[in-house]
């Protein structure tokens, strides 16, 4: 069923010319590999969406692992680009483009379980962040935790020094205050400078564990602080998304709404999963912070919130506005 729209480039190439004339597929490029979560729990119904309401007039072609371009970093020009028609992105990796997407990374300002539904009420003040493209689907992952490969951290000086992967720069600025030495890094990238200690240890989610099979390199985890939750996009080429008719075009909006759910319910459901296999394997902790300690991690980054909106704010855009957005029902 899903083979038939999510096929192999080769494959793909050869079933074009059999489509008729007025059919349209749809490239789709990714960066994790073939094998990750996301293709079956959120491309699969996002596809079969897709070519349900158009009558098989659009299909969808997906390439993984970077098979349009290597690396997340430049997922994002891609679809400006139109290397590809629908990319996956992260707004953390391209920070100074989504200033105003990437408020909803700092500590406190979205819930893991309602951040994407509340991002996606209030998604038309994220307009302008997305002209050059057209935005199909924003949700946010599970919570970051702090991965270490030999030091456990059991409290606030446990930290310092320690060099630790961040996904964004506002990441990083929550680990600063913490005496950590912030390293921005591809998820990709983490398992081989963490094995060869290049850095000590990863502000990540749970689902890395598996995805990115940090939990071969991981020998502690830390749980408990307030901490930065991630965002994932799916952004289409502006030209290819105007040359759909309006059916078509409510087609894929419609379809990316849904994916954004399937997303985070994903992402949440795989993380849980993930740190409680760790949990209970051999040789590996999690180690949950005593009250004091998370009022500690805390306290420390308590006015990095409200000092990222400030800095935005002086940019001219409503970033007030669009946190108080998130944080009310």
């Amino acid at each position: 069923m899903f083979s038939k729209m999510l096929v192999s480039a080769v494959t793909a190439t050869a079933l074009l010319s059999t489509l008729p004339a007025f059919a349209r597929d749809l490239k789709l490029a990714d960066f994790h590999s073939p094998s990750h979560f996301i293709v079956e729990e959120v491309y699969e119904p996002f596809a079969n969406a897709v070519s349900e309401a158009t009558g098989g007039d659009l299909t969808v072609r997906l390439y993984m692992g970077g098979e349009l371009g290597p690396g997340p970093n430049e997922q994002y020009n891609r679809a400006v680009d139109g290397v590809a028609d629908i990319v996956l992105a992260m707004p953390g990796y391209t920070a100074s483009t989504f200033p105003l997407t990437l408020l909803a990374d700092l500590p406190g300002v979205i819930d893991a379980e309602t951040g994407t539904e509340r991002m996606l009420a209030n998604i038309d003040m994220l307009s302008q962040e997305y002209r050059r493209v057209q935005l199909l689907a924003l949700w946010n992952n599970a919570p970051s935790f702090l991965l270490s490969s030999t030091k456990p951290i059991r409290k606030l000086e446990d930290h310092a020094g320690m060099k630790v992967r961040v996904p964004s720069r506002n990441a990083g600025l929550v680990l600063e205050p913490w005496g950590g030495v912030p390293v921005s890094m591809p998820a990709s990238e983490v398992y081989n400078a963490m094995q060869t200690g290049v850095i000590d240890g990863a502000m990540i989610d749970a689902t890395a564990l598996t995805g990115f099979r940090l939990e071969e390199v991981t020998n502690y985890i830390t749980v408990g602080m307030d901490t930065s939750i991630s965002q994932f996009l799916m952004v289409m080429n502006l030209d290819s998304f105007q040359e759909l008719s309006e059916e078509q075009q409510k087609a894929v909006l419609d379809a990316g709404q849904e994916a954004a759910r399937n997303g985070n319910r994903a992402w949440l459901g795989v993380a849980s999963t993930a740190l409680k296999d760790f949990a209970g394997t051999e040789g590996k902790e999690v180690i949950t912070l005593s009250e004091e300690e998370i009022e500690k991690f805390n306290a420390a980054t308590s006015t990095v919130v409200e000092s990222v909106i400030e800095e935005v704010e002086a940019t001219g855009v409503a970033a007030r506005a669009y946190v108080e957005a998130l944080q009310n029902d």
